[in-house]
């Protein structure tokens, strides 16, 4: 009996401050309100590798990028005359292909993700999890992205670079820039394509991560295991 009144104490709690004391004085092992801090822990865990799983490997496929509009990376601002220039002179084939290469250098780069991300959602402490499930829709995407984007940023920008070689991006934005600079009338230009599809493959990547995580807080269906559903329960 003091059990279920208990459990209907959480159901009849209506702010988040009220919350946040009852998840605070959850004990460090299984009891009280039948979940510990250690299970919260393990259920953003869990949520996190669901994201790097399931939607993650999903850009380093062949068309990963390309063909995901959450997630396609288009041309930077200044690039973007330089395209309208060549479809208008009939150079459309060769700007289709330029973009093209962006998202295939970024799609190469991803592979390079998970390990710093396994390794970041490893360090998720109590504290942090307790913090993460009362968070907004993102907020454990955004833990991920404070503590993982300066490194896959390193991790990124070569790999992106040797994959312009590897794709042929290099000698067609190449071509590209060349055919362009030699049309009358119109300014030079000399981009960081490496440094600009960086940026975006790593803006791809917490995109994706955070679709998984806001499935899982909003939709039950997601809540795929016992642990996610006890969990989430929670901020419900």
């Amino acid at each position: 009996m003091k059990k279920s009144i208990a459990l209907l104490c959480i159901f009849i709690l209506s702010s988040c401050a009220e919350l946040q004391q009852v998840v605070n004085s959850l004990p460090q092992t299984t009891g009280g309100f039948g979940i510990s801090n250690i299970d919260i822990a393990n259920g953003l865990r869990e949520a996190l590798d669901n994201g790097i799983d399931k939607q993650v490997a999903k850009l380093t496929l062949k068309d990963g990028f390309y063909r995901n509009q959450l997630v396609k990376i288009l041309l930077p601002q200044e690039l973007r005359k330089v395209d309208k220039t060549l479809r208008d002179v009939g150079l459309s084939k060769l700007a289709d292909e330029g973009l093209k290469v962006l998202n295939r250098a970024a799609e190469d780069a991803v592979k390079e993700a998970t390990p710093i991300f396994v390794n970041a959602v490893k360090q998720i402490t109590f504290t942090d999890a307790k913090q993460i499930l009362l968070g907004n829709d993102n907020a454990a995407t955004s833990y991920l992205k404070n503590r993982t984007r300066s490194q896959l940023y390193q991790k990124f920008n070569p790999v992106i670079n040797k994959s312009f070689s590897k794709v042929g991006a290099d000698k067609i934005w190449s071509s590209i820039i060349q055919k362009y600079n030699a049309i009358p009338l119109t300014n030079n230009v000399n981009p960081d394509l490496t440094d600009y599809v960086t940026n975006e493959a790593l803006k791809g990547v917490y995109t994706m991560i955070a679709v998984e995580e806001k499935d899982i807080r909003t939709k039950l269906s997601s809540r795929t295991t016992d642990l996610l559903k006890k969990v989430f329960a929670l901020q419900d």
